[in-house]
């Protein structure tokens, strides 16, 4: 029998059970997306530069386990010798590095909830991105998601009396690194890219590393085993929800991950709010209200789309299959 590699998921057993386990996958996936700042929060007093570099070298180190284990170095080998793949996948790492920098400050600088709001339109910034990368065409109802989201950053920006750079940068990185782990494809596994990303990033940790030593000073091994267990624990954390995700994706219609994905950021605002108790004025809900509608819109009009594919698809099946002339 061939070794299983997180290339090979095994996606047996009938479609129901498919979608059940797929479901299971994706809402763990998302949970702990959601849980993350919860979980950065533990690390204190480390100072997130040093949460980052860690966080790069230890999920680097988990990956390299994983491979071992699962015996897919010889795939992740015959990526890493494709000179287009090896930079695509280090311009995925350059743009997950601005992503994890920006999220984890954010986080250790008490602003969760805005860190939120950038993983609210990320989906719309996906879209948008499809338009002007891809030259994709927008149903109407995406152009007023969009339309709608636009006018919420417009308020949070007046109302608020800043524009919410944190959650525009989340949204902006993340959704680019999207497209770009989309331009790839299935030619590069989950656990194959993030080694990849992780190694291109190491070198920048490291140094990252070496400046806080000779700075303020590292924390971890200062602190505890059980502090430095959950620095150490990064790698895993990192890398679990992201080997859900891909399973999830093998099993489950895109339209279910589009509705199931809103848990991650729902969970961050829901312990930037009650948990960590940040400011929520007037103006600031009102934005994220007009965010809500436009991601309404959005998951309205996927259902529908997802509706009209599966229903075309069904017609064409009862048609019968063409017969070629001989």
């Amino acid at each position: 029998m061939p070794p299983r590699s997180p290339n090979r998921l095994d996606i047996g057993g009938s479609e129901a059970e498919r979608r059940r386990s797929g479901l299971i996958r994706a809402l763990g996936a998302y949970v702990l997306w959601g849980l993350f700042p919860l979980y950065f929060l533990l690390m204190r007093p480390a100072g997130a530069f040093e949460v980052i570099g860690w966080r790069i070298l230890f999920s680097l180190v988990f990956c390299a386990v994983l491979l071992t284990v699962t015996r897919g170095w010889k795939p992740f080998l015959a990526i890493a010798r494709q000179p287009r793949l090896l930079l695509v996948m280090g311009l995925a790492g350059a743009l997950i590095y601005v992503n994890w920098s920006v999220y984890i400050i954010a986080t250790l600088s008490d602003h969760v909830v805005e860190s939120s709001l950038g993983y609210f339109i990320n989906p719309l910034v996906t879209v948008l991105l499809g338009v002007v990368v891809l030259r994709e065409r927008l149903r109407w109802m995406q152009w007023l998601a969009i339309a709608v989201s636009a006018v919420a950053v417009l308020v949070l920006a007046v109302g608020y009396g800043a524009v919410p750079w944190i959650a525009l940068i989340l949204a902006g990185t993340f959704g680019a690194y999207g497209l770009v782990k989309k331009k790839v494809g299935p030619r590069v596994d989950a656990v194959s890219g993030l080694t990849l990303e992780t190694a291109w990033l190491a070198p920048v940790a490291t140094v990252q590393l070496i400046v806080v030593a000779l700075g303020p000073g590292l924390v971890f091994g200062t602190l505890g085993a059980g502090h430095a267990l959950i620095l150490a624990s990064s790698g895993i954390a990192t890398v679990v929800p992201l080997l859900l995700f891909a399973s999830a994706a093998r099993r489950l219609p895109l339209v279910y991950l589009g509705l199931v994905q809103y848990i991650a950021p729902l969970l961050m605002f829901l312990a930037g709010v009650l948990v960590l108790h940040e400011p929520m004025p007037p103006e600031r809900l009102a934005g994220f209200v007009i965010v809500w509608a436009a991601l309404v819109i959005l998951v309205i009009d996927g259902v529908r789309a997802s509706r009209r594919t599966r229903d075309a698809g069904a017609a064409e099946a009862s048609s019968g299959p063409e017969i070629d002339p001989v």
